[in-house]
């Protein structure tokens, strides 16, 4: 039996998604860390709640919806770094450009201190309530972002793996995680978990139908990867976990052309009346589909002589495209055989032209329509150009986000909204996070269900109706999030929190539970150190376990600490810092501290398993003594002595010290066996001069011995 628990995304329009799986032994696993656009610390409180107990982390989509807290939780929460994360290589990279663009547009995405903390520092220093509000968190760096990212174990499809266990994790006992293409994005994971009897398989956001880019879900096998039944690995599951999106859509008549051809007969209405699309997209996986589709509907329709699309600009805004593209190109592998198909004959008449002059184009991924725009600048640019009918034809771009609510879709719909010849195309349906403060997108959609100003309708040149909601003379609510510095009291009662945290993170670290930056990798001085400090360290690690004394120390005119008081394991993280008072310090803050990072992974990737270069008999031996231990421990009331401890622990041929005192242990064993001549076994003849003991051993006469 398992117990599942949705921590995001159930009872509600959210889309973001964190699951929790208890499974037999206290074993849990979190799949995915997913955030809506709100991004409420609130929202995570119940996930920080698990992470000291969490065994290991799943992620499934690079989304928003699935990783965009992991970065999150990486710099604010204590130990989450500690805790291993499996994902396949796509879903790293694209995730990471995704966190990436998430944090440099807009300042929500640090969200905000918890009003429940900011109470609690506030009454431990001065006993007052706090007003303080929407005090921001330090964002992570482009640079913290890449390690944490780093961090993520990589997993193929279709290879079962034992993944490792966090360090405060119940055992495993033969755990096993699998992952299958689940569609919909690049390197989306069907999860397939088998602990003992139970075997799991958990689906969220898959597509069964095949794309331009992406490949089905991988629940069908037989000859050429498609067949009728479902793969043996994903058959008769014990549990089958999947999300109800999408589960009331209809089967459209013509399948994924049909709904290609509209959205390119909408396209082109646009464009011919000199007016400009926007498409909000996601900067990560969704992203990928669309602009390959209207890549490709540009070069067809440039050898048109009737097109109309030729005469147009293509463009696609982020702030991280450009990475985000150079990261497709090297991952055809995990897309659709049509994309590999077509890079290999592009190959091949690449190697055809190489004698000549000319270069050979039309390279998936290798766009000659599309531009694209990641900077700011660029984008006022391009809103500021007027277009006019006769002079200058339509523009069609593709902006971040979906929601809305952050990137340049946001910029994009505030300058567009005064034109009525423009026109907005939502691609899927948006979530609402909260009723009272719907995102943009969510309420466009809301508009186009009403239909309360009227409605176009265009035919296309298959004969269907195109229907074009109005929205004109309705007013649209664009919240902004700006940083300001603080100042007076927030300033204080920030410093105290800040102070409180850091105090925080230092006790954890002296108590060797470890810090959110000393990883797993990062070799702890403390296992250095020489019999002749274990006091002076115990002495020292009590003291910074008495949370509150060591807060008391600090007293309530010292509101900011500094390092000095936070220890030595401080300057372990902190940068630019390259000096340290050791004068009058003793144990650990003898001398500077220096974090070893240990080695991972091999040169070919894999990681590395200490236990896996074990000799036979060293495990026959490891698991001998195991078991002798076990066995001693379980007997209810056995009380073990020191001595016995210890000579379990020297062995049979370690020679006795005879110095020592007799014991009533001894005299009850009897006398220690002698040699032939009489000394017993293991005396050693008391050392001197045996001139000196004949010397002084005779009478003395009062004139001295010579």
């Amino acid at each position: 039996m398992f117990t599942f628990c949705p921590l995001q995304g159930a009872l509600s329009e959210s889309l973001a998604s964190q699951s929790l799986l208890e499974l037999d032994g206290g074993v849990k696993v979190l799949v995915d860390l997913g955030w809506d656009e709100t991004f409420s610390s609130d929202k995570l409180e119940e996930l920080e709640k698990q992470v000291p107990t969490l065994s290991l982390i799943l992620l499934t989509h690079a989304t928003v919806s699935h990783l965009a807290a992991y970065a999150h939780c990486c710099k604010n929460i204590a130990l989450f770094t500690r805790i291993p994360v499996y994902a396949t290589r796509p879903v790293i990279d694209l995730g990471r450009t995704l966190t990436q663009d998430l944090y440099s547009s807009t300042p929500a995405a640090a969200t905000t201190i918890r009003q429940s903390s900011l109470s609690e520092t506030a009454y431990a220093y001065s006993q007052t309530a706090t007003t303080a509000q929407n005090l921001l968190l330090q964002s992570p760096t482009p640079e913290e972002i890449a390690r944490y990212f780093s961090l993520i174990q990589p997993l193929k499809y279709s290879q079962p793996h034992q993944p490792l266990s966090s360090p405060f994790s119940p055992p495993l006992n033969g755990l096993t995680i699998t992952a299958y293409n689940s569609g919909h994005t690049l390197g989306g994971t069907i999860w397939h978990i088998q602990h003992g009897l139970e075997s799991i398989v958990y689906a969220v956001d898959w597509n069964q139908a095949r794309e331009n880019v992406f490949a089905g879900a991988a629940w069908l096998g037989g000859a050429g990867g498609g067949g009728a039944e479902v793969i043996e690995q994903l058959r008769k599951p014990t549990a089958l976990i999947c999300s109800s999106r999408g589960a009331d859509r209809t089967a459209q008549a013509g399948g994924r052309a049909k709904r290609d051809e509209h959205l390119l007969e909408m396209i082109k209405a646009c464009v011919s009346r000199g007016g400009t699309v926007l498409i909000p997209v996601d900067s990560s996986a969704r992203v990928l589909e669309i602009s390959y589709l209207l890549e490709h509907a540009w070069r067809m329709d440039a050898a048109n002589r009737d097109g109309v699309l030729k005469y147009s600009k293509l463009y696609l805004a982020g702030r991280n495209v450009s990475s985000t593209m150079r990261y497709a190109r090297s991952m055809l592998e995990w897309m659709d055989n049509n994309i590999v198909q077509e890079f290999e004959a592009f190959a091949e008449g690449q190697r055809k032209v190489n004698g000549g002059s000319e270069k050979k184009e039309g390279a998936p991924f290798d766009f000659k329509y599309l531009r694209l725009l990641e900077r700011k600048a660029q984008i006022t640019k391009l809103l500021s150009q007027n277009i006019e009918n006769g002079e200058t034809h339509g523009r069609v771009i593709l902006a971040s986000d979906t929601s809305m609510e952050w990137g340049f879709s946001k910029d994009l719909v505030k300058g567009l909204a005064r034109d009525s010849r423009n026109l907005v195309i939502l691609t899927e349906r948006p979530s609402l996070a909260r009723e009272d403060a719907p995102s943009i997108s969510r309420t466009l959609w809301e508009w186009w269900k009403e239909r309360r100003d009227g409605v176009s309708t265009e035919h296309a040149s298959t004969g269907d109706a195109l229907e074009m909601v109005y929205g004109g003379g309705r007013e649209l609510e664009v919240r902004e999030a700006l940083r300001e510095p603080l100042e007076g009291d927030d300033l204080a009662i920030y410093q105290q929190w800040l102070a409180t945290q850091r105090q925080l993170q230092a006790t954890q670290q002296a108590g060797g539970a470890g810090v959110l930056e000393a990883a797993a990798d990062v070799v702890d001085d403390a296992s250095s150190e020489s019999s002749s400090d274990s006091e002076d360290e115990g002495e020292q690690q009590g003291k910074a376990l008495n949370v509150s004394a060591t807060m008391g120390q600090a007293g309530r005119k010292n509101v900011v600490l500094k390092d000095e008081d936070l220890g030595i394991n401080i300057l372990i993280k902190k940068k630019n810092v390259y000096d340290f008072d050791t004068r009058g310090k003793r144990g650990r803050e003898r001398s500077f501290p220096m974090a070893i990072r240990r080695k991972r992974t091999d040169d070919f990737g894999e990681l590395i398993r200490p236990e896996d270069y074990l000799r036979a008999e060293e495990k026959e031996d490891d698991a001998v003594d195991g078991a002798q231990v076990a066995a001693e421990d379980d007997k209810l009331g056995k009380k073990r002595k020191w001595d016995d401890v210890a000579k379990q622990a020297a062995g049979a041929n370690k020679r006795p010290n005879m110095n020592r005192t007799a014991t009533a242990d001894d005299a009850a064993r009897g006398p220690a066996p002698r040699h032939a001549g009489g000394r017993p076994r293991g005396r050693v003849p008391r050392r001197g001069h045996p001139r000196r003991r004949r010397l002084r051993g005779r009478p003395q006469d009062g004139r001295g011995a010579h």
